[in-house]
């Protein structure tokens, strides 16, 4: 049986002079991140490995965090594949909860929340009041944070000189750190899929997999002629962290596949990638969806979906009308676009996360409508290639 976790004192200080007191967990350091909050009210090992949430500090809002534990990091399912994660480590900078579980329970869990993180350099605060650090939030608008955590924590003063010296959020391109370096390959057999990895979940190659393809995961910044040389089915455009205006690489290769007519599925940072490679523009969010019960609307059929997401950008509706892309889904709470198709060539994606890891499975069939449209362009280029045999 584990001994009971020492108590820290900690320090949390947010960009409009916002100052929270609590006690800490996980390592003793300082960070500096965008502070975000998710609404989910399971799922915080999915979470916190979403590459989505680099350079943030995560407030998770149901008031109970770690009372099941933390699964095994070394444990793979039938692909070869983390099996309860959504990469290779934990990739918030920081965690803020009301109140952390220090005696989990749960068969599969094999260690505490905090030595997790300890193990993994990521600090965490407990016992502040979250529903006014969200309150805040909401109303300001996201923003940086500093948190401080450790037997002589630094005081409120020296906080703000460490918060003011950091580098803003928007500038820094986060997906650089969490896209792979060099490809990967995924199966052995089956067409290829081309995975542009902006800092992809492990649930959406899972869910490639499953529908027969070969993935071959390449960097953010892969030009068009190395997707091409892989002589892809299809490509998926992945989610990812930072500023869509900073990837500018991976609009490029983005365009010239549509241009092409490769069918192409963009999730999250990947719709974002798409709509700009047409002549669309982006806006940050005032707080972002984060959650795992945000609403949409198919605008095709009427039907309404309960999906998974984890997002601070979204494609201007405005700008759409300059390109061929029209809207597919919208947010039934706000009405920002969740969902493109092009009206000529083969491409779609789609604002929330359809692998949901944590959420509902309810839009997994956008991964179906994906594998539809990469069957019938290859029908359509056989076809083709009949006629000009003819001919």
């Amino acid at each position: 049986m584990e001994k009971p976790e020492a108590s820290k004192p900690a320090a949390l200080l947010l960009e409009d002079g916002s100052f929270f007191l609590g006690k800490g967990f996980g390592e003793e350091t300082t960070v500096v991140g965008e502070a975000v909050f998710n609404t989910g009210m399971v799922g915080y090992p999915e979470s916190m490995t979403d590459p989505s949430y680099s350079g943030q500090v995560l407030c998770f809002t149901y008031p109970l965090i770690g009372n099941y534990g933390v699964p095994s990091v070394v444990e793979k399912d039938a692909f070869g594949l983390p099996r309860y994660f959504e990469s290779g480590g934990i990739k918030v900078t920081g965690i803020v909860v009301q109140e952390y579980c220090q005696k989990p329970s749960h068969w599969a869990s094999k260690q505490t929340l905090s030595r997790w993180m300890d193990d993994q350099g990521v600090p965490g605060i407990e016992g502040i009041d979250t529903r006014a650090l969200v309150s805040t939030i909401r109303e300001r608008g996201v923003m940086m944070c500093a948190l401080a955590t450790g037997l002589e924590v630094v005081n409120r003063r020296e906080l703000k000189r460490t918060l003011d010296k950091a580098a803003k959020y928007d500038s820094v391109e986060f997906v650089r750190r969490v896209s792979v370096k060099s490809e990967v390959t995924y199966g052995t057999s089956g067409k290829s899929v081309v995975l542009i990895d902006c800092g992809v979940k492990e649930s959406i190659i899972r869910n490639l997999l499953k529908r027969g393809y070969r993935v071959v995961r390449v960097p953010f910044d892969a030009p068009y002629s190395e997707v091409m040389k892989h002589d892809p089915a299809g490509v998926v455009v992945s989610n990812g962290p930072g500023d869509p205006r900073l990837c500018v690489d991976t609009v490029k290769t983005t365009e010239r596949l549509v241009d092409s007519e490769v069918p192409l599925l963009g999730i999250c940072l990947g719709e974002q990638m798409l709509g700009m490679s047409q002549g669309a523009e982006t806006y940050k969010l005032k707080y972002g969806h984060r959650g795992q019960n945000k609403p949409v609307v198919d605008l095709f059929t009427g039907e309404g979906y309960v999906t998974s997401q984890n997002h601070g950008y979204a494609v201007d509706p405005k700008t759409l009308v300059k390109t061929e892309l029209k809207p597919w889904f919208r947010n039934a709470d706000d009405q920002s676009v969740e969902g493109l198709v092009h009206s000529k060539k083969p491409a779609i994606a789609v604002q929330f996360h359809p692998e949901a890891a944590p959420g509902p499975y309810d839009t997994e069939f956008v991964f179906d409508r994906f594998v539809e449209m990469v069957e019938s362009h290859k029908k359509s280029m056989a076809g083709e290639r009949v006629r000009s045999m003819k001919a």
